[in-house]
């Protein structure tokens, strides 16, 4: 059972993640190039700082990513986050997308796979403050996600290819969700700090 505490923070993390796969569904309704990422109308269509996770390449790269989705809507319940950190994560989702203008020569980008490593660097540093195996968890977590970042090498060419998949990968994506994850989440946990802390005695 799931304590009364928990619930604000369960309800708010599926909330995010119901909003991120009925807009991923509804995405292919519109005109692909008017969501993707594009360096060059970043700043005159603003929109594309969130519709461009909503744009697939193909039904295996929508699939994908929809299934990933849905373990980390399960994994963020399981793993009783606050709402604090649903808002470290939908703040992250902009700024993912922002982060690629330091690689200019992805001219473009679509797909959920930057807000998702966002997500997963979001739920991983909310678990460091707690004792035992959560802080454990959130440490393997965090380890293991940027093992694999450095693997990828995101400085080595702004698309990949991989055998198996119909599209390729931008690992400059994966590696700006995860800093935008860590940063907007360590505000989270500040600010949540600073609400709870009590106030300062003043001399008379």
């Amino acid at each position: 059972m799931t304590p009364a505490s928990a619930r604000p923070g369960r309800r708010a993390w599926w909330a995010l993640c119901a909003l991120l796969a009925t807009a991923t569904l509804l995405g292919p309704l519109l005109p692909p190039h008017t969501l993707d990422w594009e360096p060059g109308r970043a700043l005159a269509q603003p929109w594309r700082w969130w519709s461009a996770a909503l744009v697939h390449l193909s039904p295996q790269h929508l699939a994908m990513n929809l299934l990933a989705l849905a373990a980390l809507a399960w994994w963020g319940a399981r793993a009783r986050l606050p709402a604090g950190a649903a808002a470290a994560w939908a703040l992250a989702w902009p700024l993912t997308h922002l982060g690629l203008l330091l690689q200019p020569a992805l001219l473009h980008y679509s797909g959920l796979s930057g807000v998702l490593h966002a997500g997963v660097a979001v739920g991983a540093v909310q678990l460091l403050p707690r004792r035992g195996r959560p802080r454990t968890v959130g440490l393997a977590l965090l380890a293991g996600l940027f093992a694999k970042l450095a693997l990828e090498g995101a400085w080595r060419a702004p698309t990949q290819t991989e055998p198996g998949l119909d599209f390729a990968l931008a690992p400059g994506a994966h590696l700006s969700g995860a800093l935008a994850g860590v940063a907007c989440s360590a505000l989270a946990l500040a600010w949540s700090r600073a609400r709870t802390a009590p106030p300062s005695r003043t001399r008379p």
